[in-house]
């Protein structure tokens, strides 16, 4: 073998043996999506193009790791596709997205361009979202868990940008292009999975890799995040794939990002959103809220009710008046486990039902979305078989 060829067999080799040595395993092949978990988004809103993610930003939605990951250094490129571009990095997130929202609870690393204020930038902000908790390195303007980039590093559409993301023991800094610039301490949760964002707006990232530090040890619960447990959705954000709208009432139906919204003159109940699938013994999650009208006074059906005036339904998910209601304009989160006869309901973290229905259910059945209410909007519908 020729000197020439021997050089040129080292050089090309140095890359990989250095992608070895420093520590870092990458989180993405440049081919596929193959170790990351879509949590709600469409089929085709990530996507892999020429080596890179590619993200349409429809819906606003997310995808995740496989795993959490406790203390770590992130590094990542990414790429505006237009101007006033919007998109994220999740960091210690968990697994399913908050009550009456698309986002995961989180600290999220803002991916932002073209927006600039004295309360928010596009160069690096780190913030605490959806019950999460940060301090950050230099106060807010207006005390809140937000850290603003003490520089603005971050460059335009269509050029790259890297961050280096360093999550340690509670404390996270991120450098933009080469400098550090944010961050903050005091943050719960501090193990958690790591997530892309899809908010809106055509994005690219490339080169993903991560970095394990040494575990700071037993963790109190609180400083976790939620795990998977085996929920999935059913509403990708963008259409009525696995859903069949009323006939009659189709049209008071829409998709409307990461919401399903129902539109009436009425508040009697509407006619149902019933899902193509069926299940047996099930837990199911769902959010859902009163647009902008008062609350409507107690219905006289239940969910269990309006199963059973249901064919073929064994599921109901319907807007109800009660103690453990959020007032209209709010977000509810419902679950729902059934087992045989037996139908437990939490709503908003509280039990207001656990009993064996005496008229039964089917014992396989569809779900029904019941539109109670003259503007009623539904998200995060979730399910889960049971054993």
């Amino acid at each position: 073998m020729s000197v020439s060829v021997v050089l040129t067999a080292l050089l090309v080799a140095a890359p990989s043996a250095q992608a070895q040595d420093d520590g870092f395993v990458s989180l993405f092949d440049g081919r596929t999506l193959d170790g990351w978990v879509n949590i709600n988004c469409a089929p085709d809103t990530f996507g892999v193009r020429d080596g890179v993610i590619t993200v349409t930003g429809v819906p606003i939605c997310e995808i995740r790791t496989p795993r959490m990951y406790e203390n770590f250094v992130l590094e990542l490129e990414y790429q505006h596709q237009k101007p006033m571009g919007n998109a994220g990095v999740f960091v210690w997130a968990d697994a399913l997205p908050a009550r009456g929202q698309p986002f995961l609870r989180a600290i999220e690393v803002q991916v932002l361009d073209g927006r600039n204020s004295e309360t928010y930038t596009s160069h690096g902000d780190v913030f605490a979202i959806h019950g999460a908790v940060l301090t950050p390195d230099r106060p807010h303007p207006n005390g809140s868990m937000r850290s603003l980039p003490s520089e603005r590093r971050a460059k335009g559409p269509g050029e790259w940008n890297h961050y280096r993301i360093t999550a340690n023991k509670g404390t996270i800094k991120l450098a933009v292009n080469g400098k550090e610039v944010s961050g903050g301490y005091d943050i719960s949760p501090r193990k958690g999975y790591i997530a892309l964002e899809s908010e809106g707006a055509p994005t690219l990232f490339r080169n993903i890799r991560i970095k394990e530090l040494p575990s700071a040890g037993a963790l109190d619960p609180s400083q976790v995040a939620t795990a998977y447990e085996g929920h999935t959705a059913l509403y990708d954000g963008v259409s009525f794939t696995g859903w069949q709208p009323p006939r009659d009432e189709a049209s008071r139906w829409r998709t409307n990002d990461w919401t399903m919204a129902y539109e009436s003159t009425t508040a009697a109940p509407g006619k149902p959103l019933t899902s193509v699938g069926t299940w047996g013994d099930v837990e199911i999650i769902a959010d859902w809220r009163w647009v902008d009208e008062q609350e409507p006074a107690a219905t006289q059906s239940t969910p269990a009710v309006a199963a059973r005036m249901l064919p073929g339904v064994r599921a109901v998910v319907m807007p109800q008046a009660g103690a453990a209601m959020q007032a209209a304009g709010k977000w509810n989160r419902v679950v729902q486990r059934i087992v045989g006869d037996r139908l437990t309901v939490s709503v908003n973290g509280q039990v207001v039902s656990d009993a064996v229905l005496q008229e039964g259910l089917p014992a396989r059945g569809r779900m029904a979305l019941v539109p109670a209410g003259r503007k009623v909007e539904f998200a995060n519908i979730l399910v889960k078989p049971l054993p």
